[in-house]
């Protein structure tokens, strides 16, 4: 019964902040869409016949992604009479709101940690957030749909299924990435090194399968553009990083700084807060059965922590953040919010940081305030989830309301 009351709640929720100005989608005329043409001339030109990716570009540039968002766009090429109908599209993006929106309530239902009025502000509280899936037609609402279904399976346990998906939302945007740090520690945790190997080749084949019409053609030319992680950012564009010179934002000693911080706070949090049996952190890649402390079931709030703070890390420590990223971490912001206890963070407390981080995101430009308001929101969070009792004890719990 709880599926059809969340679908219920998300379909209210989402419509009335939809409909809100007119009861209306934005017509057509509006020039909502910002990348919508790019990429229906880059799926354009498949369909026509070139499979070499240094060939595929559109009015923004070269297609930079990898082929899963070419298969799910070209389909929308087709189900919008080549791109055209802007509004059929729209109703498509509406759709997908509503089901990523189901998605997320079904996560946070087996977590029992948010309060039920935080939700409120998840659906009818984020401009940005409506116009980048519903007006703005970019890719990212796409990667994270299918990031939040793999997450569902993953606290199914179905494993394999979990990776599957998993691998599809890589498909379709490389920021998906970031979760990998914490797939890869629950999949040696679950399974041990020697398991979590078929999982790990799931998604590598999945991969392989999806590009292999373009690795065919030029495989260097495919793997250097869909997987550039080198690529840089347009410092007019960037929402978190206004208050630097734009030459510190463009030097690649600041985005190597930026990298190894991510990569510290990764291994601290993975050997201090993820990691609490006793044993050493290489003790993961035994087999579960062989290690000295018993191995016990994965529970939902280990999964959903573990995954969302490592999303969470890498979006901190991010060379820049575009507008479009904001749904990388929107709807998981709740969690991080409210799973960990602090005292010392109220209700109150937690809504203003939602709320400064909202206001940051719809600032445009960017200035310098807004840009050192979202880090130092960024900080909050992440010093709770670092200094807060663990979400996850060891011993298992029932599942209760969270008032």
């Amino acid at each position: 019964m709880a599926a059809p009351r969340l679908a219920g709640a998300a379909t209210a929720a989402s419509g009335a902040a939809l409909h809100a100005a007119g009861g209306r989608l934005p017509l057509p005329g509006g020039d909502t869409e910002i990348d919508w043409k790019a990429y229906m001339a880059e799926v354009e030109g498949v369909i026509n016949g070139t499979y070499d990716y240094t060939q595929l570009q559109g009015d923004t540039g070269p297609l930079v992604y990898p082929a899963g968002f070419v298969y799910i766009f070209m389909g929308l090429y087709h189900a919008t009479g080549g791109g055209t109908d802007i509004r059929m599209a729209q109703h498509i993006f509406a759709v997908l709101y509503l089901a990523t929106l189901l998605l997320v309530f079904l996560i946070y239902h087996h977590t029992c940690k948010v309060p039920p009025f935080v939700f409120f502000f998840m659906c009818c509280a984020s401009y940005r957030v409506h116009s980048i899936f519903v007006l703005r037609l970019f890719n990212d609402p796409v990667a994270m749909a299918l990031l939040f279904l793999s997450v569902n399976l993953l606290l199914a346990r179905h494993w394999s299924w979990g990776c599957c998906f998993f691998s599809l939302a890589v498909s379709v945007k490389m920021n998906v990435l970031l979760f990998a740090p914490g797939l890869l520690f629950l999949l040696l945790m679950q399974f041990g090194l020697r398991g979590a190997l078929p999982k790990l080749g799931i998604c590598a084949i999945i991969q392989v399968i999806l590009g292999l019409p373009f690795l065919l053609q030029n495989p260097v030319g495919y793997l250097s553009r869909s997987f550039d992680l080198g690529r840089q950012f347009l410092f007019q564009w960037t929402v978190n990083w206004r208050f630097l010179p734009e030459s510190i934002f463009l030097h690649r000693a600041f985005h190597l700084a930026l990298l190894a911080a991510h990569l510290s706070l990764l291994l601290l949090f993975a050997l201090c807060r993820w990691h609490r049996t006793g044993e050493g952190i290489l003790s993961l890649l035994k087999e579960p059965s062989k290690r000295k402390v018993p191995p016990q079931p994965l529970r939902p709030n280990q999964i959903v922590s573990t995954l969302f703070t490592s999303n969470f890390i890498g979006i901190c420590f991010s060379r820049s953040l575009h507008y479009q990223f904001y749904v990388w971490y929107f709807h998981t912001l709740p969690y991080l919010l409210w799973a960990t206890p602090a005292g010392w963070l109220t209700h109150l407390l937690r809504l203003l940081v939602l709320g400064l981080i909202e206001l940051s995101w719809n600032m445009y430009p960017s200035t310098p305030c807004s840009s050192a308001a979202l880090h130092i929101c960024h900080a909050v969070i992440l010093l709770q989830l670092w200094l807060g009792a663990q979400p996850f004890p060891r011993s298992s719990q029932p599942c209760r309301k969270t008032h």
